[in-house]
Order: C-alpha cells, then structure tokens, then sequence
C-alpha cells in the first residue's frame, strides 16, 4: 500500500516505452513514441490480444498527456481514447489497462506517483473531486482537449520533470523540486479543468435523480467491490430496490448492476493474482471470498479461465 505502481508491474509497459526515469517507485515518468525501446527487428510490440502485462492499480495519481498519435486505455472499465493534445488524470485506487497503440506519429507521456509522494505535495488533493468536469468523469468524458498553447505550456512541465530526474538522480533537492514540479503541473491542469467546467455549465436540476443514482451506484462499487458483491447491498446503500437500481443500471450502462459489480470484481482479481505476489487462496481471502474453490468458480465463470491459468498466460 502507498505505491502508486512498482517497476515489476511496468515490466507489461516498458516494452512500449522510449524514455523511463524513475524515484524509487514514488515517481516514474515515462514516454511513449513511435521510436519506442521496445521496437525489435523494425517491429513494433503487438497491441492486437491485449499483451499489455495485464490490468494495473495506480495507488497513487497518474496525469496522462498525448500529443500526437492515439492510445486506447480502460480506466475501472471506461474506455478512453487518446488522441492529440488530449489530457486526462488517473484518480487514487484506479485501475488501468492499456488496451490498443497506434503507433505512427505517437507521442505520450505518463507521470506516476504514489499516496506517500502525494502527501508532501504542496497542493491540496480534495481539490480534484470537487471539480465538476474531474469529479465526472465515469459518466461523461475521461479526456479534455487541449489548445496548441495548452499543450505546449503542459510539455514543458514534463520536460522539467524529465530533465531534472535524469540529471540529478541523487541530488539533495531532486525529489523536492519533483514535488514541486507536480504541484504546479496539477494546478495548471486543474484551471484547464476548471474553466472548462465554468463555459459548459449545467443548472443543477438537469442532472436527473436516476442519473444520480448511476453516479452514486459506481463511486460505491469502485470503494466497495474487494468486500461487497451484491446488488442488495448496493441498492440498501442507495435507498432503493435492487430491482430499480438494475433497472437504471441497465438503462445507462448496457450491463446489468451485478454485471458492473462482477466486472469490477474480475479486474480487481486479474490485478491481484498478477502482481500483488499473493497466492490464490490469500486473493480469495482478499476479496471476500468464503474459499479458494469458491473464488475459483467465480473467476471461471466469468473469464472462462481458472486463476492459475490467468496467471500463466
């Protein structure tokens, strides 16, 4: 706990990286471009079957900045989409999965830093969910577009970050002006959020009471999902019937509550069965389950594939 992403779970992700600078696993910065280190024989890694390492948790926040090229990436189960001069920040406890590169023309930088290094940042991180077009996102847009001058003013924090991990690793100050550094590149994003926010805003009577529900519906399955698996629970939480609450799930979703819940639980299962280091009965454990045998016939169920056979794939 406290890691925002260990080098053992990059090991999915440097196969497409080009530039990888690091603090320990407090901070990693890494670039992806069309001349990635990952290129072999002229070939580039194939992103077709989703050999990405696998669905990973981000303990920590994550900033994503795409100039040019697209990446395709699923954030707890909302696809995302990045094209050029496209942003989109990763909130404490996601999971993402990378799940298709173009590769011609890319250019992306990830920066990714952990609960602990967050709490020396000088900013405050309340500010992220109480701004309307963040606080959102699972039910509208996971990305923002940026200007020319946007793009280019959020580049050069990157390359600060960049420049000053690579030449001053070990420098007394490194981490302090990478602290530093991150709190300015969040404010600045936050007033692009924010402004964005200000010229599309809605009263707040458009936003229907089954709608709310929806929201309130993922925000409960994304905290409650590793103890908490029925609909009942949910619907109790909410005031509601857990038929009602699978109505609307259904009507905005496309899938069933227990559907939404299941496929959070199943990708809480991959993340932990690939890099958590723990076996499968402590998996089962982790995740409520009364039994090993009992979880194994949930994830097969569901993947059509037992936790063993997930873990050698």
């Amino acid at each position: 706990m406290g890691k925002t992403i260990n080098l053992q779970q990059l090991g999915g992700l440097r196969q497409f990286v080009t530039e990888f600078s690091n603090l320990s696993d407090d901070y990693i910065l890494i670039r992806i471009t069309e001349d990635n280190a990952g290129n072999v024989d002229g070939r580039k890694p194939d992103m077709r079957h989703g050999h990405t390492g696998g669905p990973i948790r981000i303990e920590g926040m994550a900033w994503v900045l795409c100039f040019s090229g697209t990446m395709k990436i699923e954030m707890n189960l909302t696809p995302c989409t990045m094209t050029s001069n496209t942003l989109t920040v990763i909130d404490p406890g996601s999971i993402i999965e990378m799940k298709e590169i173009e590769w011609e023309g890319l250019d992306c930088y990830m920066l990714f830093v952990s609960s602990s290094f967050l709490r020396d940042v000088n900013f405050d991180i309340n500010l992220m969910g109480s701004i309307p077009a963040i606080h959102d996102r699972h039910v509208t847009n996971q990305c923002i577009t940026l200007s020319e001058a946007e793009a280019s003013l959020l580049k050069e924090f990157f390359l600060l970050l960049r420049h000053n991990t690579e030449s001053h690793n070990q420098g007394m100050f490194t981490k302090s002006i990478a602290r530093n550094l991150t709190a300015a590149l969040t404010y600045q994003i936050i007033q692009f959020y924010m402004a964005r926010a200000e010229t599309h805003k809605e009263p707040a009577q458009t936003r229907s009471r089954r709608s709310g529900y929806v929201h309130e519906f993922m925000k409960l399955v994304h905290q409650h999902h590793r103890s908490e698996r029925s609909v009942a629970y949910y619907a109790s939480r909410l005031f509601i019937s857990p038929k009602y609450l699978s109505l609307i799930i259904k009507e905005h979703t496309g899938q069933s509550a227990s559907e939404v819940i299941d496929s959070y639980v199943i990708l809480e299962a991959k993340n932990l069965l690939r890099f958590s280091g723990k076996n499968i009965q402590q998996v089962a454990y982790e995740l409520n389950f009364p039994n090993q045998s009992s979880f194994g016939k949930y994830f097969k169920h569901i993947t059509g594939m037992s936790p063993s056979e997930y873990q050698r794939t």
